[in-house]
């Protein structure tokens, strides 16, 4: 398994581990006027009569929403694609993954256009459901990654006092970074000595997505009344504190580095939730996001570090090539009730991955490392070893491959149910919407069960 070297500009970035990463799961889509609260611009929550005017901006947010209720199963589809290509990345450290396809900005993206159509509700509560959900599967992988961190060697710093307490807190509550040991155990041993720095690796992201969400309130107010410069100051802040121009350290230097890497996608989300990239010509817009991404290629092309165009490596590069790609995404996106095609037939992957996004997210990392020592064992079979040992070093890699989805299965199993107690839902081992017993399908499934056949007659009351 290969590592990318440490980027300079994430410090409590594990050796290889990029920022990329999974999102909330979906939530149900409800046509205006239909739900409790009425989207934020339009005034009239009833549809007019038949043959009255409506009014050009509810004509063109019907366009941009989904003729019908349900998940859309095109963001479902991207959220899967990102999962796969995070965990593919972090075994075998390609660098064009990056380029291919930016995972983070793409998830970013999603969750900002679900943020702001969650804040048609009273931001209270909306802030409230969303820490509900991402907090207590967190809780899960710190119970038991924290503890494995003190027996190996982990120990407060006697200089930091208190302070190194107070950042404990961070598996509890991630306002920032928190502190893990950047080697642990014995070399030779069960685990990798960096095996707690790889294990935390993921947790920036619960760290990023906290502060997302506490400022999408206040980022929605700005967005709607100054679209454009609200979507492109991030990249302003990445531009200042990204590059080296201006140096602040520390947490605060983290999570500023993020949000300017980042906020501009978060935003775009918006603005995808709003209808306002169909309300743009295409040509305009795809022609815009191209001219963004060529600099941020142009960009990379003269900050290239040890890892060459590891877009990882570069905020600005980053920033740049991520907008401007999740903008042509979102720009072309249609509305599917279910998956078109061939695509069909991944239907139960995608909507398992969908409704355990977090735990894979968070598990990846270490289940890619536990598959080392059971591959290992390969070599102990009488025979095999002796024989095929050769061809075992050689595939080594694509061995891990495939062993760890059954390793990411067993997972979601074990805690993966952690996310439906979160979500206050029935808790669930696979949850993949295949049919139950009772004919009905498993929450987040694109189309629901249809009704069972009734006898002709009144219906009953």
């Amino acid at each position: 398994m290969t590592h990318p070297s440490h980027p300079s500009a994430y410090p409590q970035q594990p050796h290889g581990e990029p920022h990329t990463v999974p999102f909330p799961v979906q939530q149900q889509w409800v046509p205006a006027g239909q739900g409790q609260y009425p989207p934020a611009d339009v005034r009239h929550p009833l549809p007019p009569a038949t043959g009255a005017a409506v009014p050009a901006p509810a004509k063109e947010q019907a366009a941009a929403a989904p003729k019908a209720g349900g998940r859309d199963r095109y963001l479902d589809l991207l959220r899967a694609v990102a999962l796969v290509r995070v965990v593919v990345f972090h075994l075998f450290g390609w660098a064009w993954l990056t380029i291919l396809f930016p995972s983070m900005g793409v998830m970013f993206a999603l969750a900002g256009s679900l943020m702001a159509r969650s804040l048609a509700r009273p931001a209270w509560s909306v802030l409230r459901g969303r820490l509900r959900r991402l907090l207590p599967p967190m809780w899960a992988f710190a119970a038991l990654v924290v503890p494995m961190m003190f027996v190996m060697g982990l120990k407060p710093v006697r200089e930091e006092g208190i302070w190194w307490f107070l950042k404990l807190g961070c598996y509890i509550l991630p306002v920032g970074s928190p502190p893990f040991p950047w080697e642990s155990g014995s070399e030779g041993g069960f685990l990798e000595q960096s095996w707690a720095e790889q294990a935390a690796g993921p947790l920036w992201y619960i760290r990023a997505y906290l502060w997302f969400v506490l400022a999408s309130p206040l980022l929605l107010k700005a967005f709607r009344r100054l679209p454009w410069a609200t979507m492109l100051a991030p990249i302003g802040l990445t531009a200042v504190i990204g590059t080296g121009l201006v140096t602040v350290p520390g947490s605060t230097g983290e999570a500023l580095v993020d949000f300017g890497t980042f906020g501009s996608c978060w935003i775009l989300g918006f603005a995808h939730n709003d209808g306002l990239l169909q309300r743009i010509p295409r040509y305009l817009s795809v022609s815009s996001a191209a001219v963004i991404m060529a600099f941020g290629l142009w960009w990379a092309s003269g900050h290239l570090t040890d890892e060459g165009w590891n877009l990882d490596e570069i905020p600005l590069a980053q920033a740049t090539w991520s907008l401007g790609f999740c903008a042509i995404l979102l720009q072309y996106a249609p509305s599917w009730k279910e998956l078109p095609g061939r695509l069909a037939g991944f239907d139960s992957p995608i909507t398992l991955a969908n409704n355990r996004a977090v735990t894979i997210y968070l598990w990846h990392n270490m289940l890619l490392m536990a598959t080392m020592p059971i591959i290992d064992q390969l070599w102990n079979i009488p025979w095999f070893g002796d024989h095929l040992g050769t061809y075992i070093d050689a595939s080594y890699d694509v061995l891990v491959l495939i062993l760890i989805w059954p390793l990411i299965g067993v997972m979601i199993v074990a805690v993966g149910w952690v996310e439906d107690v979160a979500a206050k839902r029935r808790p669930r081992l696979w949850p993949n919407g295949e049919p139950t017993r009772t004919g009905k399908r498993a929450a987040g499934r694109g189309t629901p069960a249809p009704e069972p056949a009734r006898p002709p007659g009144p219906r009953p009351r």
